[in-house]
Formats: structure tokens, C-alpha cells, sequence
């Protein structure tokens, strides 16, 4: 079935015409993309391409920003990060922002939200503190364990467990495969292809192709602020002139 972005009637989140600033430097120009229910995209380019910002751009994380965001079929283009986060859009940034202080059950808490519907009816999302351990068994041995006794690659699985317990609709992933064990590595795929079995979206900010053709169904392919490709993973992944002129190092 070819896929126009939709499932179901519109996209869980869809940009357009996406500007970003910081003071003066103009770092993204123009983006459109969309996330369907269900579906994990991925967001690719080096370094420096602009895929943290976008992220941040859609959460509020960036002041300078103007463009169409639409989440769950509401503006949220002037919302604060918190209200966004509320409605249902989880976000896991690449320096991980946990609770250093608290034990991972503490920062599992912190996260917490009521379990949501979608607009259909139809049955939620509800991700409760024993679905998440089973999810990171790596965690659940460690419950009472400050956050600052973890190692790197364990306080990245912490910081995506605290975000699953607030129930996202989609979740806004920030290179998680990045400078981690292949163990965890592999935890995270599993973690991306559960939630898209519940229904859930990704839209995932990653360099490692290999790690995103394990998940994603899509990929936007950015370059100086800029999509240079969208398309079908697969077809990105066949693609080698596009791959050798925007990813390869």
C-alpha cells in the first residue's frame, strides 16, 4: 500500500514551511514533513545537519522559530514545551536531561502521566512502571540506584523509560544509538518496534543507517537546514548517490 503520511485521516504531526533561528544564524529553512499513527520516520544527516533543532523547533525548545506544527490535528506552533508534552508528544534529547539526584524509580515517577485514548475510541496508550521495566530489563535491577551511579548508556534507557511513562501519542527520539553499547543499542530498537506495535509514532533523529533501516519506515534526509531526500527507508538505503552525498562521513 503506498503511504501518503496518513493513517487513519490526517498525521499524528505534521511541519511546514519550518524556520529556526539561533541569534543570527538561520539553521533550518522551510521543512515539511509529517508522521503517520503507527509509523517510525527517520530524520538523517551529519552532524550539524539540523536534526537536533527540528526537534527542538517542534517542542518549543527553540525561541526563534516560525512554521506550521500540528499535533494530533491541533496547532501546537505556539504552545510551551510543557503544554506540548502534556497533549502527548514525549521527547528524548540526546544529553538525556534526567534526574542525576534521583533513583530511577524517582525519575520513572517524574514522568508520569494518565493513560490516553485516541480520538477514535479506539484503546490508548498506557504504559504503567512494570511495562516499562519489562521493556528495560537492564533497569529493573537497579530501581533504587541514583541516576549519577548509571553509566552512559544506561541513563539514555532511563531517559526514554521516564518518557514512555508519560503515554506519547508519538515521541521525538534524539540519536539514541549514539556513543552506547550494542547492547543497548539493540534495547532501543526493541523499544521503537514496541511502541509501533501499540500504535505509537517516532520521529527519530539519527546518523547510523543500520540502526535506522532496523526500525523505520520512512526517512527525511536533511543538509544544512534543508530535506534533501524523502522517501521510503528502503529506498534510501538502495539509494547509494544520495547516501554518499548527505550521510557518509
Amino acid at each position: 500500500m503506498k503511504h501518503d503520511g496518513t493513517l487513519a485521516g490526517s498525521p499524528v504531526l505534521s511541519v511546514a514551511g519550518l524556520h529556526a533561528w539561533y541569534g543570527a544564524a538561520h539553521i533550518l529553512h522551510g521543512l515539511d514533513l509529517d508522521v503517520g499513527r503507527g509509523e517510525v520516520v527517520a530524520l538523517m544527516g551529519r552532524n550539524g545537519a539540523g536534526k537536533s533543532t527540528t526537534l527542538k523547533a517542534i517542542m518549543g525548545l527553540v525561541a526563534q522559530r516560525k512554521g506550521g506544527i500540528r499535533f494530533m490535528g491541533q496547532s501546537i506552533a505556539h504552545r510551551q514545551p510543557y503544554e506540548v508534552a502534556r497533549r502527548g508528544l514525549g521527547y528524548v534529547p540526546e544529553d538525556r536531561r534526567i534526574f542525576t539526584e534521583l533513583t530511577v524509580r524517582q525519575n520513572l515517577i517524574t514522568g508520569q502521566q494518565a493513560p490516553r485514548t485516541w480520538p477514535d475510541g479506539s484503546q490508548g496508550l498506557n504504559w504503567t512502571f512494570d511495562s516499562v521495566l519489562a521493556l528495560f530489563p537492564n533497569l529493573a535491577g537497579m530501581q533504587d540506584r541514583p541516576a549519577c551511579a548509571m553509566s552512559g548508556g544506561e541513563q539514555q534507557m532511563l531517559s526514554v523509560a521516564r518518557t514512555l511513562m508519560g503515554n506519547p501519542y508519538c515521541l521525538l527520539l534524539d540519536e539514541p544509538s549514539e556513543g552506547v553499547a550494542p547492547l543497548i543499542v539493540e534495547q532501543m530498537a526493541e523499544m521503537i518496534l514496541a511502541l509501533k506495535a501499540r500504535g505509537a509514532s517516532v520521529l527519530l533523529s539519527e546518523q547510523n543507517i543500520h540502526f535506522a533501516r532496523l526500525v523505520s519506515d520512512r526517512a527525511y534526509v536533511l543538509e544544512k537546514g534543508a530535506i534533501r531526500f524523502s522517501g521510503a527507508m528502503q529506498a534510501l538505503a538502495e539509494n547509494e548517490a544520495v547516501r554518499r552525498e548527505y550521510l557518509a562521513l
